[in-house]
């Protein structure tokens, strides 16, 4: 396993740029996940890494080497793409071991690399096989064993499960998780679901326009968004967010008035007169008679011990999602209404920076 350092990365394309001078730090052992909506530049951030793509400016450093300008085969690097890329007419145990045929290497040992890589992701009984023969989740195995017989540095993944059903997506994850495990290497995983980088990362780095906007561990980012590309990546079902003015602010906190009517108090700093991003979790809204959400049920979702509700816009207050315990009966149609504790709100100022907490 290897430490990955960027420093200074961008890539533009003529006059589009793509990537941002970014800097980054991946410490060995590590899985790191890379979350973004598309078109963000996690991918080409992937691709630069492992050598895919020319930076524009910037270095990228494996372990302390120097990698900008080598080649992909002389970072130490394996990637798993999107796409499986398996080779239809070589069996699977042929497919596993052919980079270690390409590099040459001694009978005996691919041998002994391929059966370790086949024992790894359960594919032992799967050897003979060609890949017509196997599932989604069987192929998926297929090319991540066939990255880590080279015994690589750094395992990178760009959006590996994207062409999964749900079912197999959450099972892939699991063998994800296992394999970090087992192996200890240093993983980058690019994917656009929040949900695999709440379950599989160390620490996430939310992408948004090119640039990094968080990066943290999975809890911190859920429960502390630095800016408001970050509150609408994380979380589901999403944080809801409104348009409010910060209609007084003293060293408490301040007075938030939405648009609709309804004011709600907020241990954060602000100016008066500031328009901002509300922000609050469906699970922060509680029942109250006098809460300032409210709306009528457009959609009411059961899911076992939990249930949300769904409130249609009401004036200016766009949809509200809340969460609701899996017993509570709800009719559509019926009106809703819902408080929240100073301290569960979130606020964005207009350039989407998340407000700072009032002094203590």
């Amino acid at each position: 396993m290897a430490s990955v350092v960027v420093e200074g990365l961008s890539k533009h394309f003529g006059s589009t740029i793509v990537l941002q001078p970014t800097d980054l730090s991946i410490e060995a052992g590590e899985f790191v996940v890379i979350v973004g909506p598309s078109g963000c530049g996690k991918s080409t951030l992937l691709r630069l890494i492992a050598g895919l793509e020319t930076p524009s400016s910037g270095c990228i450093r494996v372990d302390g080497r120097d990698v900008t300008d080598a080649a992909p085969a002389s970072r130490g690097l394996a990637m798993v793409f999107q796409s499986y890329a398996l080779y239809p007419h070589l069996t699977v145990a042929e497919n596993i071991a052919f980079p270690l045929r390409v590099a040459r290497r001694p009978k005996a040992e691919v041998e002994a690399r391929v059966a370790a890589a086949a024992g790894a992701l359960d594919l032992t009984a799967l050897l003979s096989r060609r890949p017509r023969a196997l599932s989604g989740g069987q192929r998926q195995r297929v090319s991540i064993a066939r990255a880590i017989v080279r015994e690589p540095s750094v395992l990178l993944l760009d959006e590996p499960l994207s062409n999964l059903d749900a079912e197999l997506r959450v099972r892939m994850r699991h063998e994800f998780a296992r394999l970090h495990a087992q192996l200890g290497i240093t993983m980058i995983y690019v994917t656009h679901d929040q949900l695999e980088a709440m379950t599989l990362a160390n620490r996430i780095v939310v992408m948004g326009a090119g640039r990094i906007e968080q990066v943290g561990e999975p809890i911190a980012l859920y429960e502390r968004p630095a800016t408001l590309a970050v509150a609408r990546a994380i979380g589901s079902p999403g944080m809801n967010l409104m348009p409010a003015t910060v209609a007084a602010a003293d060293d408490d906190g301040v007075t938030l008035r939405l648009t609709g009517g309804g004011e709600l108090r907020a241990p954060l700093r602000a100016s008066p007169g500031m328009p901002v991003t509300l922000g609050i979790r469906p699970e922060h809204l509680q029942p109250s008679e006098t809460g300032v959400f409210a709306g009528k049920v457009e959609l009411f979702e059961r899911l076992g011990p939990l249930s949300f509700a769904h409130l249609g816009a009401q004036a200016d207050v766009p949809a509200v999602v809340a969460q609701l315990p899996g017993d509570r009966r709800v009719t559509l149609g019926e009106t809703l209404r819902f408080g929240a504790e100073p301290a569960c709100l979130h606020a964005f100022d207009p350039d989407g920076r998340a407000l700072a907490p009032a002094s203590p």
